[in-house]
């Protein structure tokens, strides 16, 4: 039988701990939703809710179609978050196919309906494939339209970063300038992205320090539910996925409750290697699913915090 002692160095630092073991639970979290389209969707959303809920979220965001095609359910999904729940809601937005009264009307709404955290973002072109052209009476980007917002009401407001360059950027550099506008403009914090390794980020963050941006940064993680789904969106983003990724999920199509162990404790790794490396901050892109983030969340040493609140439902 091998013994400690006859293990090889690395094998040692390998059987010091369990790789979770000691993580202290001191890391806040926030969780994005997109709005439900049937009741059944409607559902799924509440249960997700009311599972994350304990975990003390800083805030949950509910996405904004492309073109604001989403407006009214994503409306709707905040206001009654932010009237349901002890949850602070936040309402993403974008200037997308809409003039400034029209978007001053919709924030107007949120303001009035209690909402105080607007995720601001430039937006995608209603058809896939077009690029983005500003309304000619519209905010002509995300550094444009915060600036509206902070002139309306005293929004907490995150905007979007991008560790491996916005797909539409001209250089790396140019897309670092837009970020620096953004939050010079009076945005809260930057939120990233997702991506799938930490040296992606740190390296980001260590351009950002460079370019004396001292706004919290806070990294956006993706748990795979989906792997083909994934590879998609990432060729939108500009997101690089390792060939690793796709050996690993190769074969678990037909294997839904494996595919998701597997994608929990990838995501989880890469979130222990951020807490490493000093983040202590993270955005789950949920997916209107629960499990998955919180798994994550309970390896990374984070518990209950509130009771759970009894969530009004649907009738």
């Amino acid at each position: 039988m091998t013994t400690e002692s006859a293990a090889p160095q690395d094998a040692k630092t390998a059987f010091a701990a369990p790789l979770y073991a000691d993580l202290a639970g001191d890391l806040n979290v926030s969780f994005e939703f997109f709005p439900p389209k049937t009741e059944k969707m409607e559902a799924q959303l509440w249960s997700a809710i009311e599972t994350l809920t304990p975990l003390a979220p800083q805030f949950v965001s509910v996405t904004y179609g492309a073109g604001g095609s989403t407006r009214e359910r994503t409306h709707n999904t905040v206001a009654r978050i932010a009237k349901e729940t002890p949850l602070a809601a936040a309402a993403h937005l974008t200037c997308v196919a809409a003039s400034k009264a029209e978007i001053d009307e919709v924030a107007d709404a949120y303001w009035e309906a209690g909402v105080r955290h607007i995720v601001a973002l430039r937006g995608d072109p209603p058809e896939a494939g077009t690029t983005f052209q500003p309304h000619p009476q519209g905010y002509t980007g995300a550094a444009d339209l915060v600036e509206g917002l902070m002139k309306r009401h005293p929004f907490e407001i995150s905007v979007a970063a991008y560790p491996e360059t916005h797909p539409e950027a001209a250089s790396a550099q140019s897309d670092l300038d837009n970020l620096k506008r953004k939050l010079d403009a009076g945005a809260t914090r930057a939120i990233t992205q997702f991506f799938f390794t930490p040296e992606a980020f740190f390296r980001f963050r260590d351009k950002v320090a460079a370019a004396g941006i001292s706004t919290p940064l806070i990294p956006g993680i993706m748990p795979v539910s989906n792997f083909a789904a994934t590879q998609r969106m990432a060729a939108m983003c500009n997101t690089e996925v390792p060939s690793w990724m796709g050996r690993l999920f190769e074969g678990l199509d037909d294997h839904p409750g494996a595919r998701q162990l597997v994608s929990a404790t990838l995501a989880a790794e890469l979130c222990r290697k951020l807490y490493a490396g000093g983040v202590r901050d993270f955005h789950f892109y949920t997916l209107n699913r629960a499990e998955l983030s919180y798994a994550i969340c309970h390896l990374l040493g984070l518990r209950p915090q509130v009771k759970t609140p009894e969530l009004e439902k649907t009738a």
